[in-house]
């Protein structure tokens, strides 16, 4: 019986020692970290230029790796968009841009290298707004009908800055390939507008509803280009020798 005993520790000395020796194995793997330059386009706004017959709108995004969880953020873009309310038609054109950071809070595994990030954007925007047509009340309801004016008129040299909250994830579906999303939560900071038309939809930052608050969202396809790579320290395991 204690000849079994002592074989199977024995056994177990023996598995124990090939584990240890495995896990060293492992643990001297180098972890390497790409650092460079990553681009792509919102396909949001390719979609609805296809889809959207009063919508023209392109959107470039790109980020470069700064430290291990920081990246600095920006996008370029232009919009040309028409609205046809009840009692209101206008056409917005204009050309934007967002710089700002994003923060990784995913925990990558060896090799990895998605995000779900936070961030923030400082936003500015140049462009002009056509008043296409306006209705005016007739409170004469014989006819039963409103006087619709179409002026035309056009308003230039209109502007807007404003701060963007950004929260989104992108994901590596294949070698430096990355597809992403995200949304915007926006606050504006200086808005010129005509003294008798307000700014009703800004590019870049969308819909004001007649205020300084709006929101947004993106659906992004990029590709990495690794300007350079470091390797982590190895991180051994001290494994005592056993008498």
């Amino acid at each position: 019986m204690l000849k079994y005993i002592f074989n199977f520790f024995l056994l177990l000395i023996s598995i124990s020692g090939l584990a240890q020796d495995a896990k060293k194995k492992d643990s001297i793997i180098p972890k390497t970290t790409s650092y460079g330059l990553r681009f792509g386009i919102d396909a949001v706004k390719i979609i609805r230029t296809f889809q959207e017959k009063d919508y023209r709108g392109l959107e470039l995004v790109g980020d470069f790796r700064l430290t291990k969880k920081r990246y600095l953020a920006a996008e370029i873009g232009n919009e040309n968009k028409t609205v046809n309310d009840d009692h209101l038609s206008f056409t917005t054109k204009g050309t934007f841009l967002k710089v700002g950071f994003d923060y990784n809070a995913y925990e990558n595994w060896l090799g990895m290298q998605n995000m779900l990030y936070v961030g923030m954007r400082y936003g500015v925007s140049s462009f002009n707004q056509t008043l296409n047509s306006y209705k005016i009340y007739n409170p004469n309801q014989y006819f039963n009908e409103n006087s619709i004016i179409e002026p035309n008129e056009k308003f230039n040299g209109l502007s807007a800055q404003w701060i963007e909250i950004v929260a989104g994830i992108k994901a590596e579906v294949y070698t430096n390939l990355f597809v992403g999303f995200s949304v915007r939560l926006n606050k504006l900071i200086t808005n010129k507008q005509p003294d008798n038309f307000e700014n009703l939809y800004i590019p870049g930052f969308n819909r004001t509803y007649s205020g300084t608050f709006g929101a947004g969202f993106n659906y992004t396809i990029s590709y990495l280009v690794p300007i350079f790579k470091t390797v982590s320290k190895v991180n051994k395991v001290n494994i005592k020798p056993k008498k």
